[in-house]
């Protein structure tokens, strides 16, 4: 395994598997990795030649300096988990490498980020566009992978590659859960055991939520998820919201799209968590 910090010596290498017909596959990360992470790098390995990860905490994405602060580094252990599954490269780039001018660009997602993460994390996804644009320059990969956990992100990026455009194919995968149910996150190691033990109900709520959908209206579905989960008395919830998988905006009936996402952000000892389950 490669590891790079500059971006001429990862574009170099890069090149000369282009030239040999090799496809690149990239799986881009802030560190951290679990199990998730590795699924994705798995799924690149079957379907690309030659898979990059990059590792690379993005400070403009985040609108709140604590979260940045408190967010988990362990770059040798992540180091070491891609090792052991014979990943080809990993770009670790400074803060520097990444930005050596101040970013100025702006980018219009439409409805896309006019709902649920959007108003909620005012710059997040200006944020997430930029250095997945860095990133996608500097890898040029035939295939870029993303969990659909943060559905909403994958829907940006994939607006992102249509705008820009790029002739990259961008793989949605599945979420990775805990054997509780917990979807994966770097951020639950930063939860207390107690939280540890109560997050998983997050995921119980929202199983339960699906048959009620072949019985109850869209609001009723709602109210039962957002009222479980309060009169736990553990839970801060920021939204929950049943969408259209395409365009993201809410939906009021079940007839009014054929795919159907239900989205939730929670806190939960100060740790923010999101989840999604499909509906339809």
């Amino acid at each position: 395994m490669e590891v790079y910090t500059r971006i001429p010596d990862l574009k170099s290498t890069l090149s000369h598997h282009r030239i040999n017909g090799r496809t690149v596959g990239f799986v881009p990360t802030m560190g951290a990795l679990h199990e998730g992470h590795l699924s994705l790098v798995n799924a690149a390995q079957m379907l690309c030649d030659v898979v990059v990860v990059s590792i690379f905490v993005n400070p403009i994405q985040f609108n709140n300096p604590e979260d940045l602060e408190k967010y988990p580094r362990t770059l040798r252990a992540d180091l070491e988990k891609l090792q052991a599954i014979d990943c080809d490269m990993v770009f670790v780039p400074s803060v520097e490498e990444m930005y050596p001018e101040p970013v100025t660009e702006t980018y219009d997602f439409g409805e896309l980020d006019a709902v649920m993460e959007g108003p909620r994390r005012p710059g997040h996804f200006a944020g997430v566009a930029a250095v997945v644009r860095r990133l996608f320059e500097i890898v040029e990969p035939n295939k870029a992978f993303f969990g659909e956990k943060d559905f909403q992100q994958l829907a940006i990026i994939r607006q992102l590659v249509k705008q820009l455009p790029m002739d990259i194919d961008i793989i949605g995968c599945p979420v990775v859960r805990a054997k509780d149910g917990l979807a994966l996150s770097s951020r639950n190691m930063r939860l207390s055991d107690r939280g540890r033990r109560i997050a998983p109900q997050i995921y119980a709520t929202l199983q339960n939520a699906i048959p009620r959908s072949h019985c109850k209206s869209v609001d009723e579905v709602k109210r039962y998820v957002i009222g479980s989960l309060e009169c736990m008395q553990v839970f801060d919830i920021e939204y929950f919201e049943i969408v259209n998988d395409t365009t993201l905006q809410p939906i009021s009936d079940w007839s009014e799209a054929q795919g159907i996402v239900g989205c939730i952000a929670a806190w939960l000892d100060g740790v923010r968590l999101i989840d999604v389950i499909r509906f339809r």
